[in-house]
């Protein structure tokens, strides 16, 4: 696999040799990109040295690492998206994240950004402030929803003296996710239609007030966007979140257990792999007030009816379909799962940590156990929720093709 491997300017440039290394001992060819400010932080040299290749750091003739001339025209980068498979920029600074998203090219890398149709993987490193700006995340959320391969910035101590997210990720862990975003280039999902479920529910108990729970809808969408890039037709049926709409996802918004039932049902006929991911409310009001329910000093008694069970009915008639559900536990996590795979008749169940620092609800990480029809137990580590998505789709396509075998 050949990886351009693009450097931006910050204290963590140092770390992207590393990195080059990293990716050649996988079996990668590496040609480094830098931009100017990155000559800053590390020598053109050093690149040209590790890698073997001619190393690129500007637009025009004279701009290269180790002297020699452009090529006869200043198209340079249109050459290099065509040649290498992937595209990785490590460190990406909120500079180069910022004009990426916005589409502006004046130097080699965002131009050959803009030229490049192969996968694309970023690894942010940077001040935790700039990191968490709202213009910041509203940039990396652009580029995610492009379908590009976010690594996230791990936490510890900055070269700035802060303490929190915005560190580069090990060269390792930059390398596997650039690996794996390369094996998913193939169209593995072609000819599928995949219908998942994301978020909660809300429950109303009157016009103001409702029942909900903590599920931001993260890693439901996270399996749309991964389902699609992998080429599927993708149908999301999500309950009220805050994230926009996956591009080129089918979706259909819900707002309770009720109209997920039937919208889930609606699709169905189409759909060959069921992934249900959302948190339904297990419980909605008997009756709900039609007038906002005034405050008084008496105690409030509710009365709660069991909404229905979705993926126990999906699973009494799946057919065919691969069906995958989900378990939010915080403890026996294994028993569970296998408890809810045997009562729900499912093929597969993800079984989500949502009690960990940094997993689960709300969080862009997740730490989960998968649990197969085969017996299969497989202990995911924790790791960004897009990149969870891909092995839980991994794993889903190899359950299918076990299952077969043992039918026929």
């Amino acid at each position: 696999m050949r990886v351009a491997l693009g450097v931006c300017g910050g204290i963590a440039a140092y770390k992207a040799a590393e990195l080059a290394r990293a990716l050649q001992e996988r079996g990668c060819t590496v040609q480094v990109i830098m931009t100017e400010a990155a000559r800053e932080f590390v020598q053109p040299l050093t690149f040209a040295a590790l890698t073997g290749q001619k190393v690129i750091t500007g637009l025009w003739a004279g701009s290269h690492g180790n002297g020699e001339e452009a090529l006869s025209s200043a198209v340079e980068h249109i050459s290099v998206a065509q040649d290498n498979d992937i595209l990785v920029i490590a460190p990406a600074t909120a500079d180069v994240i910022g004009r990426m998203a916005h589409g502006l090219a004046d130097d080699f890398l965002t131009t050959t950004y803009l030229a490049f149709t192969g996968p694309v993987v970023i690894a942010p490193a940077m001040n935790t402030n700039m990191l968490q700006h709202p213009a910041t995340q509203a940039n990396i959320d652009t580029l995610r929803q492009r379908g590009h391969v976010i690594v996230d910035s791990a936490d510890g101590l900055l070269a700035c003296g802060t303490v929190g997210p915005g560190r580069l990720p090990e060269p390792a862990v930059i390398a596997d996710a650039v690996v794996r975003a390369g094996t998913k280039r193939r169209k593995d999902l072609e000819g599928e239609v995949v219908l998942v479920t994301a978020g909660p529910t809300a429950e109303p108990l009157d016009p103001v007030r409702f029942i909900t729970n903590r599920s931001s809808g993260k890693m439901g969408f996270s399996l749309a966007e991964a389902a699609f890039a992998r080429g599927a037709r993708v149908i999301l049926v999500a309950g009220p979140v805050n994230i926009p709409d996956p591009v080129g996802v089918e979706m259909t918004h819900i707002t309770t257990a009720a109209e997920m039932r039937q919208a889930v049902l609606d699709h169905l006929p189409d759909a060959t792999i069921v992934i249900k991911s959302a948190a339904v409310a297990d419980y909605h009001v008997a009756n709900v007030s039609p007038h906002k329910i005034k405050k008084t000093a008496a105690r409030l008694m509710l009365e709660l009816e069991p909404n229905p069970d979705i993926l126990a009915e999906l699973g009494q008639m799946k057919g065919s379909r691969l069906l995958i559900g989900f378990a939010a536990e915080t403890d026996e996590m294994i028993f569970e799962a296998r408890r809810k795979l045997s009562a729900k008749n499912a093929d597969m169940i993800v079984g989500n940590w949502v009690n960990r620092q940094g997993s689960g609800f709300n969080a862009d990480q997740n730490e989960v156990v998968l649990v197969t029809r085969t017996g299969e137990t497989i202990e995911i580590p924790l790791g960004s929720k897009r990149d969870i998505a891909d092995i839980i789709l991994d794993h889903a396509l190899r359950l299918r093709l076990a299952l077969h075998a043992s039918a026929s």
